[in-house]
């Protein structure tokens, strides 16, 4: 009967497997490594492309945060201006207060109303006179109320008999009859009128420029 001996026969197939073993380890390491690199030089090449966005995001940001005050600037320029137009036709107007004020007073008093004091304190006005009867105060403060662009808010402070003088009693003593006169005060504020729209030009109109081509 013929012996083998297969024990060196398969201890060299163990070596052979734990060998091929190791260098499937060894090549999946590195392939591992190089899958790693791979994705790191990636997420490197990503995180720059997003950072030069941000940058180039900031930049313009920068650039409309400028613009922005620069408009705001504009804009407190142009405020400024308005105010001082406004302000120079405030004063114009004013200049021209009293005269219309006297103008449209003497327009709105009725026949038989006698001015005697005008103060004026801003846009109150305080009017003391005398008329010959209630009616033609009533009369004075309508048309102070809706018939005039300057003048507005008539409010009646006081009306009452008006004390006789020598003379008078004398004339009254002579002609019961005739009417005694009322003192009367009454306050009232100056407005500004409208300023008038400007004319619509006509249907089919053409501008000005437009006629002389």
């Amino acid at each position: 009967m013929i012996l083998i001996n297969l024990l060196p026969h398969r201890e060299a197939r163990r070596r052979q497997r734990k060998q091929n073993f190791f260098v499937a380890l060894g090549v999946a390491a590195v392939a591992g490594v190089v899958v790693v690199g791979a994705w790191t030089s990636v997420l490197q090449q990503m995180k720059a492309a997003q950072q030069q966005r941000n940058d180039l995001l900031k930049a313009e940001i920068r650039k409309l945060d400028t613009q922005i005050k620069d408009i705001a600037t504009l804009r407190a320029e142009i405020q400024a201006l308005k105010d001082r137009q406004a302000a120079v036709e405030d004063l114009q107007t004013d200049r021209n207060t009293p005269v219309h004020l006297l103008d449209e007073l003497v327009k709105q008093a009725p026949e038989g109303i006698y001015l005697s004091s005008i103060r004026q304190n801003g846009n109150q006005v305080t009017i003391v006179g005398t008329a010959q009867t209630n009616e033609r105060v009533s009369e004075f403060l309508r048309n102070t109320l809706y018939s005039s662009p300057w003048l507005e808010k008539p409010e009646l402070v006081e009306i009452k008999a008006a004390g006789l003088t020598g003379r008078e009693r004398n004339a009254r003593e002579r002609d019961p009859d005739q009417r005694r006169l009322f003192d009367f005060t009454l306050r009232l504020s100056i407005k500004r009128p409208e300023a008038p729209e400007p004319a619509k030009p006509a249907p089919g109109a053409r501008p000005a420029a437009a006629k002389a081509s």
